[in-house]
């Protein structure tokens, strides 16, 4: 059956497919602020390597974590200050009235005070804890094992930070390697908009067909449109975490995914056992908690200390030593003290430090099955990414060659426009996925490097 076209109806047609001239202001327009924009961001390319190295100088978090291993090493100092000899100096001056100065107890037994009376008493004393239960000693510990658990703190933000970065590094990798699948298949829908076009100026398809591949760009140009928005909106955040001007458009090279090899489960699960942050933090609690025990029990001995002390002793007006009218006696010794009543009330204390120390240990149980079901689920993660890779990669040589296929239908007009667009989109979505899956596979072999605690090791 011939189909006979009119030849001014067509070309009525063809005009109405056309652009119209405010569009072409409009994209102008945008074509002209976008290129602005360009011109006022600066364009670095940055390797994942690099970005973690940012991340962590620049990271506020690290900055404040440091400031609490500071302060666990002045808390350290002070408890080594305790063991420092103490002093003190004071000086009293009072004056006396004594209008009732008359003493009498009897004959010949009377005497007399003056009406008045000075005294100046200076006072001089130092003193030095000789043994105090070890005391001093379990404080110096316990607070030096407070400065590793700090530090070990750090070490955990730090990974943390790290893999945060690696998290959005790879986000911004997903949508640029989407971006270009877009660009690729606009190019290509643009060739099968021509092609149409040239079919309906022959005859050879209806308006249909060409509003088919039209409306397949407009859908194909909206999620680009949406990819661009969350390129923008993952690429302020990276500039944030890298402490990088927020106008810098961040551009990654080609990660290497296929140099990513993994090790056996069990590896990982003991390399997280010796190295992950948590469980070496409990354990150092569990020493603090067995330091305070032996801390809390010796507040039940006695405590020895060395004093010397000086005294200065004036009964005149004038403060100042004057021959005759002071003494400054000397004094040295040791003094010993035992508060017994800890004997029985202190029992508790220790009981309560007990339990300290058990919930620790049990805290650390409960840790450690946390800590491999991570590693096992990160490790299970990563080797299904990349067996999606493997069945994508069939599924891109199947949606290739099903492109290829209806694309010489088409063109032979044995095929229908929505059978040679659904080709194309099948081929884009395949292509997106893969990207995708990609991405998934190396970030959760970052994910399974922090499981172990070793991403930035």
């Amino acid at each position: 059956m011939t189909t006979l076209i009119n030849t001014t109806n067509h070309s009525h047609t063809l005009k109405g497919l056309r652009p119209k001239p405010w569009r072409l202001g409009v994209a102008a327009l945008l074509s002209a602020v976008l290129l602005g924009n360009a011109a006022n961001a600066q364009d670095r390319t940055i390797t994942l390597d690099e970005a973690i190295k940012l991340g962590v100088e620049n990271s506020k978090t690290l900055k404040y974590s440091q400031s609490k291993i500071d302060r666990a090493v002045s808390q350290y100092n002070q408890a080594k200050d305790q063991a420092l000899p103490t002093g003190s100096a004071s000086f009293m001056y009072s004056r006396a009235q004594i209008p009732a100065n008359k003493l009498d107890l009897g004959p010949d037994q009377s005497f007399s005070l003056p009406k008045s009376a000075n005294a100046n008493l200076g006072i001089v004393s130092v003193e030095e804890v000789i043994y105090g239960g070890g005391r001093l000693r379990y404080a110096k510990e316990s607070t030096d094992l407070l400065i590793q658990v700090a530090r070990l703190d750090a070490d955990r933000d730090k990974e943390q930070i790290a893999y945060n970065v690696v998290n959005s590094y790879y986000n911004l990798y997903r949508v640029l390697q989407s971006k270009r699948v877009v660009e690729q298949n606009l190019k290509s829908i643009d060739q099968q908009i021509h092609q149409s076009q040239r079919f309906f100026e022959q005859g050879l398809v209806t308006r249909n067909d060409v509003l088919r591949f039209q409306l397949q760009r407009s859908n194909v140009e909206l999620n680009g449109l949406e990819l661009e928005n969350n390129r923008q909106v993952i690429n302020y955040s990276l500039n944030i975490l890298l402490g990088l001007p927020e106008t810098t458009q961040i551009n990654i090279n080609q990660l290497d995914n296929a140099s990513l090899q993994v090790a056996p489960l069990s590896a990982y699960q003991d390399t997280a056992l010796a190295a992950r942050q948590e469980l070496r933090t409990l354990d150092l609690r569990t020493r603090v908690a067995e330091t305070n025990i032996k801390n809390t029990e010796a507040n039940k001995l006695p405590t020895l200390a060395a004093t010397a002390g000086l005294y200065y002793v004036n009964a005149s007006a004038n403060p100042f030593p004057n021959s005759g009218k002071f003494i400054t006696p000397l004094t040295a010794g040791l003094a010993l003290s035992w508060n017994f009543g800890s004997l029985w009330n202190n029992k508790n204390k220790v009981a309560e430090a007990r339990i300290e120390r058990e919930q620790t240990i049990i805290d650390k149980g409960i840790t450690t099955d946390n800590v491999k079901n991570e590693v096992n689920q990160s490790y299970q993660n990563y080797l299904t990414a990349v067996n999606k890779i493997k069945l994508l990669e069939t599924s891109i040589e199947q949606a290739t060659e099903n492109n290829r296929l209806q694309a010489s239908r088409y063109s032979n007009a044995t095929a229908t426009a929505t059978e040679r667009a659904d080709a194309e989109t099948l081929l884009y979505q395949a292509q997106i996925n893969l990207e995708l899956a990609r991405a998934d596979a190396g970030l959760a072999y970052y994910n399974l490097l922090k499981a172990t605690g070793k991403l930035t090791k």
